[in-house]
């Protein structure tokens, strides 16, 4: 009896490994020869294309059939209009990775009726790495610091992308820390950004000091009007810039407002993600996030994004979907206290 149990164990077991064999082997084929399209939701030049064109670049030496890429850029409505697209307009065969904004998952989650997709549903890939969300002031307007800022009795132009840090922390330090942000949205991505502050259009900006120490470095080491001067951050760098300015839960004070903040701040751990649409074979999405984690260990990747100051610390998909899980769980009390980020029906 326990040799018959033996080999039909064996048996059981062999059966598994050849048939998941064959679902590698068929995935694998499928690449071969192909394009996979890498759309971001972001004008190029910012964070996101940055991060996305770099991967791209490395990711195929772990696809088995070293399938071509091809980085695209589909900006507008903060990557929403990116995110809708791969959620729902795509065939889901695993040839099509959108790279859009963590906080449209947040957005749904708090109810925003303008955002159509549920990250329960979206296959996550992984992410290339966290976000630190800081905020900054260019030298033009003569503030050093967040103290000088929040004594300021004139409105400071703050430019923002809809949703997400651009446009939620200057909000924040307005409801809770009592600064007089002028927030002015619509702008397509950090790049277009950075070209207001240059031309004196906007006075400053807040997003994430992974983008601002790479794609802003230029104005970071600026003199006098030109300079850029980062005045708050989430999380404590050793970069000279940022070493001692404060933190946003040591401005604020209330205990209400600072779980909320980390509640919010939780689309920022899997930051820039690379998705797939719903429904796509988990023969292939398995396979894209074994190639995406490879990639964050290649050498020559690393080295390459440490070159051009991009931060290395991978995000799994299976973690993604974990944070997310997280979000669309929070608490009625924090959900009214984040209620301001919640574009209501009938507003632009």
């Amino acid at each position: 009896m326990k040799a018959r149990m033996s080999v039909t164990v064996v048996g059981f077991l062999l059966l598994t490994f050849l048939l998941v064999s064959s679902t590698a082997a068929i995935a694998a084929d499928f690449y071969q020869g192909k394009t996979i399209r890498f759309i971001v939701g972001f004008a190029a030049g910012g964070g996101y294309d940055a991060y996305t064109r770099m991967v791209a670049r490395y990711i195929t030496r772990y696809i088995p059939g070293n399938p071509t890429t091809v980085v695209e850029n589909m900006d507008g409505a903060g990557s929403l209009i990116a995110a809708h697209h791969i959620y729902s307009k795509i065939t889901p065969d695993g040839l099509t990775v959108g790279i859009w904004n963590s906080f449209n998952v947040f957005n749904n989650a708090m109810g925003d009726p303008a955002v159509k997709i549920d990250g329960r549903k979206i296959e996550w890939i992984g992410t290339p790495g966290k976000d630190s969300p800081a905020c900054a002031i260019m030298g033009f307007t003569g503030f050093k610091t967040l103290a000088d800022i929040l004594k300021s009795t004139k409105p400071i132009r703050m430019g923002a992308v809809r949703g997400g840090n651009t446009a939620h922390l200057p909000e924040m330090l307005n409801l809770w820390a009592g600064a007089k942000f002028q927030i002015i949205p619509g702008y397509t991505g950090t790049s277009k950004i950075r070209i207001a502050m240059q031309s004196k259009e906007l006075d400053g900006a807040c997003w994430t000091w992974d983008s601002m120490r790479s794609t802003a470095r230029s104005m970071l080491n600026a003199k006098g009007d030109d300079r850029m001067i980062p005045f708050v951050i989430s999380d404590r760098w050793e970069d000279p810039e940022v070493k001692t300015v404060p933190l946003f839960t040591e401005v604020f004070s209330d205990e209400n407002s600072r779980r909320a903040f980390s509640t919010w701040n939780a689309a920022n751990q899997f930051s820039r993600p690379f998705t797939l649409p719903p429904g796509t074979p988990k023969d292939r999405v398995n396979l894209l996030r074994k190639a995406f984690k490879a990639t964050m260990q290649d050498a020559d990747y690393i080295a390459d994004a440490n070159k051009s100051q991009l931060t290395v610390e991978y995000v799994s998909g299976e973690e993604a979907e974990k944070l997310v899980a997280q979000i669309y769980s929070m608490p009625p009390q924090v959900k009214e206290k984040l209620d301001f980020t919640v574009r209501k029906r009938g507003q632009s």
